[in-house]
């Protein structure tokens, strides 16, 4: 996608599926299944979109899907695929030395997964050895304290070679990271989750992250039972929903199996989401 200057590549960062209880919280699978299936083991698949975002003589990924640093029971339990992020940049002849910036949302395993690869000894070392890595404060500050509802979700293996780079830059509250990308505080799945906005052109693209991570989290109360503070991403969804129809905003829905870029719509049903070609 073209956003004036901006050039947005969409990319494959791997798939694994999630417990559909857990994926929608309190809503009842008799309601939840009728928007998306689940396998013989109660999971529903999912994507981890990242983003290429050229600017400025710039190169920036956002998000870095799943990684490749899984034993075989972790990829049982979440069905991981053997693709991962640096497979799709190689397949559109990126180098990961030339990306100079880097973007997590927040740093669960399937959003930072993908900052850090493994070399030739199986040492944990980062993806990309020239960018440096924007997270919020507050977010770094829990992952390392081990602040979470699902144990495991913030990984060793993703944070320390993060921190013993001196690569990582954190930030608080709303800041612009290079000319038309900026992030956002979206407080609710995490305390301290950020939103990316890119915008050029006339159009803005906005990442709400785990904030609404499918078509089929729309709906106010169709969040996750892995959300830290359930009322508060609630309240979070609605302000974002309310901004995205009136600025008529692109909502790239990352987790979404089938497509990542939507459009929010008002209805007589209430507020839905479409697809965005």
């Amino acid at each position: 996608m073209q956003f004036g200057d901006i050039r947005v590549t969409f990319l494959d960062g791997g798939r694994l599926s999630l417990d559909g209880g857990a994926m929608f919280g309190i809503i009842p699978k008799p309601l939840w299944s009728r928007t998306v299936s689940a396998d013989e083991r109660n999971r529903i698949a999912l994507a981890t979109t990242v983003l290429l975002v050229e600017t400025a003589g710039r190169r920036i990924i956002v998000e870095s899907g799943i990684g490749n640093k899984y034993d075989a029971k972790d990829r049982d339990i979440f069905a991981l695929s053997e693709h991962w992020m640096a497979d799709s940049l190689s397949a559109a002849g990126v180098d990961p030395a030339s990306i100079d910036t880097v973007i997590l949302t927040h740093l669960h395993f399937d959003h930072a997964g993908g900052i850090t690869r493994q070399d030739g000894t199986g040492k944990a070392v980062p993806t990309f050895p020239r960018a440096r890595v924007v997270v919020s404060c507050g977010e770094w500050d829990d992952a390392r304290a081990g602040h979470f509802v699902m144990t495991g979700t913030y990984r060793t293996e993703n944070l320390a070679p993060l921190e013993a780079s001196g690569r990582l830059e954190c930030v608080d509250g709303e800041a612009e990271i290079a000319p038309g990308v900026s992030v956002r505080p979206l407080p609710g799945h995490t305390r301290h989750q950020q939103g990316v906005m890119i915008r050029g052109g006339g159009k803005t693209l906005f990442c709400p992250a785990d904030l609404i991570p499918t078509s089929a989290h729309i709906g106010l109360r169709w969040n996750m039972a892995y959300d830290l503070l359930p009322f508060e991403n609630m309240k979070t969804k609605e302000r974002v929903v309310e901004d995205s129809l009136r600025g008529d905003w692109t909502l790239v829905l990352a987790q979404d199996p089938a497509w990542c870029t939507w459009r929010a719509v008002s209805g007589p049903k209430g507020v839905g989401v479409e697809r965005v070609e």
